[in-house]
């Protein structure tokens, strides 16, 4: 009900309250200027019924709210009623035709024409009234309710006419092909999150309708579609096959996520959760990644000349930095005469935790931060996490060196991070075009060095073909490199399973809950995805 009518119609009637003296004024008597019937008790007649139907519907019509209100049994209810079926409604023109009573009751059709903007459209629908006789006035006069002017309408609601939420939206992949709702069951919120979020940037036009609407001003059922709109069309970087094997992959497995891109722009070619949920593991998940950030702290330490690949750094069984924490190797291995190199590609946590005092306080935040744009607020498109590296000390740095503690990941920026190290640049990872909206992305302050680049993608490579990636990686060809990881969570009784790598211009992490070993839980669904892309 419009409160404007309300005011109005309480005025007016309070006026006429005034000049009549009495109470018990006859508003219908007041505006009519007089009988039609004479007021008596006992049933309403048939004669009294067409009449009084006739008179109503004919005031509707006519646009003469006051008349028709006062012709009901709540006129106040009525006249705002009426008054919002146009204004809000946006109704120009109504035709009524009465059809025939039954008893009391008067089925009629309406035909309303509806122009919002440059919509416009014909709107046809039955309804019925029933008259009453008037408790106080022994008038004949329409039972009101909201279901007068439309069947569907409830009480107290009313009816409006506006835009739908949302221009529809084709969401397509990078060559052009549709990515439907439903053929991807993972991609589903991210499909409804892109629509939501560039609905007015894709270039519909959004669907205008006629709505019940309910006392908080939420619209309910759709009465009438007035234009359907014209879907609007995004292109995406996702690329559709890619999608479907990661799909395909992650499906095996409960609690797998996986996110594919490419190293040379950041763009994003597939992203699939196991788990069907509105949150979207592979893009918001805040975890440890176990021995994948290695790749991370491997920089630092190449970058600050503490180590190179061929320098010996034994990997005993157990180690402790400054007599805190003691660090285990998985499975309690161990390589007294290992090398940096073969210590990264068995995924020795004993050697990375003894060279935690060759790292300053805060340089793997700085490393992680300033070249692979970790925590940098990436604008990718859709809602995403962009990774936590905190700068610690004592043993909370200790644990940062392999990827526990308080690093906080997901495959998409541990995605990152193998495209960071690939190609020496940090692409900030986008599923949107930039130049759909023009948004501000992330860069890193700087990029690896040349000699950095050349001997973290040798470690990678020695760990996909010899190392603990060596099974998962068997049989490809290419440029490869990987990373495993198996990251301890708290109460959880087995490891998170980690796994990166990239093959030529695509890289994809993938971690799987409780999934033990990253390179036998993880390194399959990554595999999978390399191969199709």
């Amino acid at each position: 009900m419009r409160a404007v009518g309300k005011v109005v119609f309480g005025a007016v009637l309070t006026g006429l309250l005034g000049i009549a003296g009495y109470g018990g004024y006859n508003l219908y008597t007041g505006v009519t200027g007089g009988d039609t019937t004479a007021a008596h008790d006992g049933p309403v007649t048939a004669a009294e019924t067409r009449r009084t139907a006739r008179e109503f519907l004919d005031a509707w019509a006519d646009g003469n709210d006051m008349l028709a209100a006062g012709l009901t049994n709540d006129a106040e209810s009525a006249i705002g009623a009426l008054s919002g079926y146009r204004d809000d409604g946006h109704v120009k023109r109504v035709t009524t035709t009465p059809g025939t009573a039954r008893g009391t009751t008067v089925p009629f059709t309406v035909k309303a024409e509806v122009t919002f903007g440059k919509a416009r459209s014909s709107w046809t629908y039955e309804s019925r009234l029933t008259v009453v006789r008037g408790r106080t006035t022994k008038k004949p006069l329409v039972d009101w309710r909201p279901s007068v002017l439309h069947p569907r309408l409830g009480a107290d609601e009313s009816l409006r006419t506006d835009l739908a939420d949302n221009p529809p939206v084709r969401v397509l992949d990078r060559d052009g092909k549709e990515l439907r709702q439903g053929r991807y069951p993972s991609l589903d919120p991210v499909l409804i999150a892109l629509r939501a979020r560039y609905g007015a940037d894709a270039g519909g036009t959004a669907r205008v309708e006629v709505a019940a609407v309910k006392p908080d001003g939420i619209s309910g059922a759709t009465l009438h579609v007035v234009t359907k709109g014209t879907p609007g069309t995004l292109r995406t970087t996702l690329d559709a096959g890619v999608q479907k094997s990661a799909e395909k992959a992650v499906a095996t497995r409960d609690g797998a996520s996986v996110v594919a891109l490419e190293p040379s722009t950041g763009e994003i070619l597939a992203v699939a959760n196991s788990d069907q949920a509105e949150f979207n593991a592979a893009l918001q998940g805040q975890t440890a990644p176990g021995s994948t950030f290695k790749i991370v702290t491997a920089a630092t330490l190449l970058e600050a000349g503490t180590v190179s690949p061929s320098r010996p750094v034994p990997c005993p069984r157990t180690a402790a930095y400054a007599q805190g924490m003691t660090f285990h190797n998985v499975e309690g291995r161990e390589n007294p005469g290992a090398t940096f190199a073969q210590d990264f590609a068995a995924s020795c946590n004993t050697a990375f935790v003894s060279l935690a005092g060759a790292v300053p306080d805060g340089a793997l935040a700085q490393e992680a931060r300033t070249v692979f744009g970790l925590g940098l607020n990436w604008r990718v498109g859709v809602t995403t996490f962009d990774g936590e590296v905190p700068g610690g000390s004592g043993d909370d740095k200790a644990a940062a060196m392999i990827g526990q503690g308080a690093v906080q990941m997901n495959p998409l920026t541990i995605a990152s991070v193998a495209a960071t190290a690939r190609t020496g640049t940090f692409k900030q990872p986008v599923i949107v075009p930039r130049s759909v909206d023009h948004r501000e992305i992330a860069t890193s302050d700087r990029s690896l060095s040349p000699a950095t680049v050349s001997q973290l993608k040798a470690m990678m490579r020695l760990t996909a073909t010899s190392g603990t990636a060596a099974r998962a990686m068997s049989g490809l060809t290419g440029d490869i490199g990987a990373k495993t990881g198996s990251a301890e969570i708290d109460g959880q009784p087995k490891t998170n399973a980690w796994f990166t790598a990239y093959r030529n211009d695509v890289a994809a992490a993938a971690v799987v809950t409780g999934g033990g070993h990253g390179g036998d839980a993880a390194g399959p669904v990554v595999r999978a995805v390399l191969e199709a892309g």
